[in-house]
């Protein structure tokens, strides 16, 4: 590896963000591209490797590490997976089986600058599961929140109620 990209590489990469609707289609593989890749690999089978519990009925599975989410019963994929950003080096989303107990459709951060929160369903503390207006791949991470799209986080509210549980696990990279 000479650390260069060819024209072959850079065509190869314009392609897979044309054909994925990416934002940025350059040629180059930013971080939304490097995601893409790993939610295209995942599949319909984000749990191949078990990290996230089968035997707890419905779940919102929270993978730190791949930077992505996805929502299964039992064995059965419900939804995605889909591109996340949780938080950031010291404030990080807190790891572990959690459950849904507030939810605020159109909620506004009281700690970040009255930072708009839709959908937010709150599952540890201050931390929810909430839209995010700005580019997901912008910036270091959230403040320990779970960023989605906002068409993601509306999928979730209308699947999503009080007492359905979210499992988060693994580690943002960089943090």
């Amino acid at each position: 590896m000479h650390g260069r990209r060819s024209p072959q590489d850079c065509a190869a990469a314009r392609e897979f963000q044309r054909k994925h609707k990416l934002g940025h289609q350059d040629g180059y593989a930013g971080l939304e591209t490097y995601r893409r890749t790993q939610l295209v690999q995942a599949g319909t089978d984000p749990n191949a490797d078990g990290s996230c519990p089968v035997d707890v009925g419905r779940v919102v599975c929270v993978d730190m590490t791949r930077q992505f989410l996805w929502l299964q019963n039992g064995k059965k994929l419900e939804f995605g997976p889909v591109a996340t950003r949780t938080g950031r080096l010291g404030e990080e989303t807190r790891p572990g089986l959690h459950k849904i107990f507030r939810r605020v459709r159109d909620d506004h951060s009281e700690l970040y600058d009255d930072a708009p929160m839709p959908y937010a369903q709150y599952f540890d503390g201050g931390q929810a599961i909430h839209a995010r207006y700005d580019d997901l791949f912008d910036g270091g991470g959230s403040a320990g929140c779970v960023h989605l799209r906002l068409e993601h986080a509306k999928t979730l509210w209308d699947r999503l109620g009080i007492g359905d549980q979210v499992y988060v696990r693994g580690r943002k990279p960089g943090t």
